[in-house]
């Protein structure tokens, strides 16, 4: 089992950037694919980015591709997302997510463990 911590969301003016941290704990990091998801209100929760095992493959939504950075360090069991050129439509609750696999996934039923999340909201 792994637990999971998000933190680096707040309130930022549209253009700007922030960096999501997601801190696990339990099993080793390294033996879990990890995806960031974020969920506005009155919407599905949507898939942002995915990360391997490794590290050594990432995917994005098309709506963050280009803006949005997922990585990981191993040693420090954290993952995260760096987040560029913020706009409005990016405010919503993100969710860290892990799966006991090697490969990641976009579709959220196939992971096993779920952050509580981190508000983030960009002012226009």
């Amino acid at each position: 089992q792994v637990q999971l911590a998000e933190s680096g969301g707040g309130l930022v003016q549209a253009g700007g950037s922030l960096r999501l941290s997601c801190a696990a704990s339990g099993r080793p990091f390294s033996m879990y694919a990890m995806g960031w998801f974020r969920q506005a209100p009155g919407k599905e929760r949507e898939f942002v980015a995915a990360i391997s095992r490794s590290g050594g493959s990432t995917s994005y939504a098309d709506s963050v591709k280009g803006r949005f950075s997922i990585f990981r360090e191993n040693a420090k069991n954290t993952l995260y997302l760096q987040m560029n050129s913020l706009n409005s439509e990016d405010t919503a609750v993100y969710h860290c997510a892990a799966r006991f696999v090697a490969l990641a996934s976009t579709v959220p039923g196939n992971y096993d463990y779920w952050g509580q999340g981190t508000q983030v909201t960009v002012s226009s």
